[in-house]
């Protein structure tokens, strides 16, 4: 068991512990989200897995108590499923609930899966409310793409606000409203929910987000939000790894510049949003 975590400011670097200190009211306060579990569910149901995920490997990144383990088994019953999270508190929490013998929890940082013998290849990964919380997000991105198969997809369930004055307006006015007092009450501390709070206001906005996926060669990248008072501000960011990976030459690239990036058909009843 972890070490007492003393109620403080808090960076990514320090998530993880900060998580320990939480775990035991975590459950409770993110039930309380209306849409919370729905939302999850449906960032998993837009991964497009087939087969209710028969003969699939599947990875799930920060898994936390097992909220997006949960929403990924609903989804592919029938996959293997490994859940891992950084913080030894939340993977206490998410071990003690029912689970089938296909799901396994791994203790390790999401930034160097490999030492924790996480190394692929895998047929899908999903990745909620982590991206956020790693230092380096680029490599890690990188070493997602990596562990992929090719063709395989990846959703990244992630809060975006960056670029929406509406939705930062929102997102505060809740924090302070209703989450970080809920943390207060509950937990006996509001220092994770402050970090929250700042963690998403300093996040990538849905284009630079988009951007940096399709840094680390991720194709087919598409964003869609989620209903409710979240939406703008909790999105799906979707990509794949390439199922024929070839270093395209200038007369290739030349030859996108006609691609109708028109949006595509809206899947959930929320549209998509697409580079123009």
């Amino acid at each position: 068991m972890s070490p007492p975590v003393k109620p403080g400011r808090i960076e990514r670097g320090g998530a993880p512990r900060s998580f320990d200190a939480h775990a035991k009211t975590y459950d409770k306060l993110v039930g309380a989200n209306p849409g919370y579990h729905e939302h999850l569910r449906m960032s998993a149901r837009r991964m497009g897995l087939p087969n209710r995920g028969a003969g699939l490997k599947l990875l799930d990144l920060g898994c936390g108590t097992g909220a997006s383990t949960a929403a990924l088994l609903e989804v592919a019953p029938e996959a293997e499923i490994t859940a891992v999270d950084a913080s030894d508190e939340m993977l206490a929490q998410a071990r003690r609930k029912i689970w089938p013998t296909t799901v396994r929890f791994v203790h390790g940082n999401a930034e160097n899966l490999a030492m924790n013998g996480i190394v692929g290849p895998y047929d899908g990964i999903f990745a909620a409310y982590l991206l956020r919380n790693l230092v380096h997000q680029d490599a890690a991105l990188r070493q997602f793409h990596r562990l992929l198969r090719p063709g395989a997809p990846i959703a990244i369930h992630e809060y975006s606000v960056r670029d929406s004055l509406r939705s930062r307006t929102v997102w505060t006015l809740v924090c302070w409203g209703v989450i970080i007092p809920m943390g207060r009450i509950r937990a006996g501390s509001g220092d994770l929910y402050r970090y929250l709070w700042r963690s998403v206001l300093r996040f990538d906005g849905v284009a630079a987000m988009r951007k940096r996926m399709e840094a680390a060669e991720f194709e087919d990248v598409r964003v869609q939000t989620v209903p409710g008072w979240e939406q703008h501000i909790v999105h799906t960011f979707l990509g794949r790894r390439p199922a024929v990976e070839a270093v395209a030459t200038p007369r290739v690239a030349e030859a996108y510049d006609d691609v109708d990036t028109e949006a595509a058909t809206p899947v959930d009843g929320i549209p998509v949003i697409r580079p123009t």
